[in-house]
This record gives C-alpha cells, sequence and structure tokens, in this order.
C-alpha cells in the first residue's frame, strides 16, 4: 500500500455523516503503512457487542485503502469476515495485507483486535476481492424484489418493545422501517416462516454505496426472531457479494431462514436499491439459544 493510501485517510475525516465517523481509520502511529486505528463507538451495540455490519464496513473500509491504489479496486465485489469474538466500544487496530493484485481485481485480508487487559484480542479477521463496481442504473436486470409496503406505511424501529431498544443502541444509528407481515415477533406472535423483510437508511441523509451495503445486510433484526427464537444469536461467518453501486434512496431488505438445527441457523440477506436493482446479497452463519415461550 502506497503512502498516498494514508494521506486519503484525512478526507474522510471531514464527513458530516456518523457512518463515515464510525469507520474513520487513522495510521497507526507504531505500525506499518498496513496498520491503522479505528474508535468503535458505544452507539453501534447490539447488547454489549459492536454491531457485525459496522465492523465488516470498517474491515471494507480499511481494504478499500489497502487495495484501490494505481488500480481502481476500490469497490468490495465478495468479502468473508469470521467473527471470532464479540468486540467492544473503544480503540481498535486494523492490520491488512494484498494477497494479490490483478489488472481487473485485487484479494486482501484484514484483521481487527482490541487491547483487553493488556493482552490483544483478535475480533474479525476477513478475506475479499476488490474491483471496480458498475455503476448505478447499469447493473444487471435481476429478480424483483418482494413487494412491500411502502416505508411510510411500516413499523419503525423506534415502535419497537422497549425491551428490545434498551439492549439496542445501533437502532438509533439507523432509519428502519419493518413490513409488518413479518413483525409478528415484536409482539410475541412470530410467523415461524423464517422470514423479514424492511426497509433502510441513514436518518442524517447519507446515501447508500458499497460500503454502507456491508452494513446493510446486518442491519436488520435477527430472522431468527420470526422463527420463535430468542437471546444472543452471534454471527459466526458472514459473506457478502456486492452486485453494483446502489442509487440515492431508500435500501430494501429481506431476510429469510431456512434451516435451524443444532444450535445454528443460516440467515440470507438481499438488498435491492430505490430502482429495484439488486445490489448485495449475503448469508451468515449463526449461533442460536434456546426457542421463546
Amino acid at each position: 500500500m502506497s503512502s498516498n493510501n494514508h494521506e486519503r485517510v484525512s478526507e474522510i475525516r471531514a464527513s458530516a455523516f456518523e457512518f463515515d465517523r464510525s469507520i474513520e481509520l487513522r495510521p497507526d502511529p507504531v505500525g506499518s503503512l498496513s496498520s491503522w486505528t479505528a474508535q468503535l463507538g458505544a452507539g453501534w451495540r447490539i447488547a454489549n457487542a459492536v454491531n457485525g455490519g459496522l465492523l465488516l464496513a470498517l474491515a471494507g473500509n480499511a481494504l478499500r485503502h489497502e487495495l484501490d491504489g494505481d488500480r481502481g479496486h476500490g469497490d468490495p465485489l465478495s468479502i468473508s469476515a469470521y467473527y471470532l469474538s464479540a468486540a467492544e466500544p473503544g480503540a481498535a487496530r486494523l492490520s491488512t495485507e494484498t494477497l494479490r493484485a490483478g489488472r481487473q481485481m485485487s484479494t486482501g485480508q484484514v484483521s481487527i483486535s482490541q487491547d483487553v487487559g493488556g493482552t490483544r484480542v483478535e475480533r474479525l479477521r476477513a478475506l475479499a476481492t476488490f474491483g471496480d463496481l458498475p455503476p448505478a442504473g447499469d447493473a444487471p436486470p435481476s429478480w424483483t424484489a418482494p413487494e412491500i409496503p411502502p416505508p411510510e406505511a411500516c413499523v419503525r424501529a423506534s415502535e419497537a418493545p422497549a425491551g428490545l431498544l434498551k439492549h439496542a443502541d445501533f437502532l438509533e444509528r439507523v432509519d428502519v422501517r419493518l413490513d409488518p407481515a413479518t413483525a409478528g415477533w415484536a409482539t410475541g406472535r412470530p410467523s415461524r416462516r423464517g422470514q423479514i423483510r424492511g426497509w433502510l437508511r441513514m436518518p442524517d441523509g447519507r446515501e447508500p454505496d458499497p460500503l454502507l451495503l456491508l452494513l446493510a445486510v446486518d442491519a436488520l433484526p435477527p430472522v431468527g426472531f420470526d422463527l420463535g427464537l430468542a437471546g444472543w444469536m452471534p454471527t459466526l461467518e458472514l459473506t457478502t457479494y456486492v452486485r453494483a453501486r446502489p442509487a440515492p434512496g431508500w435500501l430494501q431488505l429481506a431476510l429469510t431462514s431456512r434451516y435451524h438445527a443444532g444450535g445454528f441457523l443460516e440467515e440470507d440477506a438481499e438488498a435491492w436499491d430505490s430502482t429495484g436493482r439488486l445490489v448485495a446479497q449475503s448469508r451468515q452463519l449463526v449461533r442460536t439459544t434456546v426457542p421463546s415461550r
């Protein structure tokens, strides 16, 4: 990675948007050109852990600076992250490495760690391929998004049960609207079909881009809630494919799960932009607890 990429970090710091400030990178004063520091904000917590989508976006930002360079490989195409331990609010260190620099795509890895009682604990490690995504509107046609009510007719996150809001500071950072047909779990009536659908935008007007898509695929409540599950459901692994740069406006999200057994379930996410184009897909493996009664 060239020193020019470190100089570009200063451009991010001037952002007026909270998301950009939350994935801000600073050169590590005691590390190499591939080492960074960041500050994980308490406002992005679910329970006591920082949201996995925010961590994925932070990892993607570090790899963007690592892999972009003169080749123009600044967009995540595919990123697979393993969540090794729960990240806490506070300082974090990121280390990146270029594994392959090609003409059309480059591949790298990133590690996020935190100091815990004098011991460095790794929180996330990801492997990703970056390239140059087609602009909004140039993506090939995709299958149609499911029909859901418009955002103004959906359930706001602020209307969630008080017990959930108490442990989800993250919901104050995003504007989430849930399809009423998939929000019965919030009042003790899960459909048990394994489906949650809704809309997402940033409340401060920050428009979606490829890095925000990495947050979006993990922004809705866990699909396990609609299966009648309760309690902490940590992500073990999350793979995301970004298909195109999204157009401005609301993102439409759909979560599904087809298989839950042995204390694990898969959660598939799809994201469409305001033009109806599929812009991201993901699958994550989730550890579950006992069903709710």
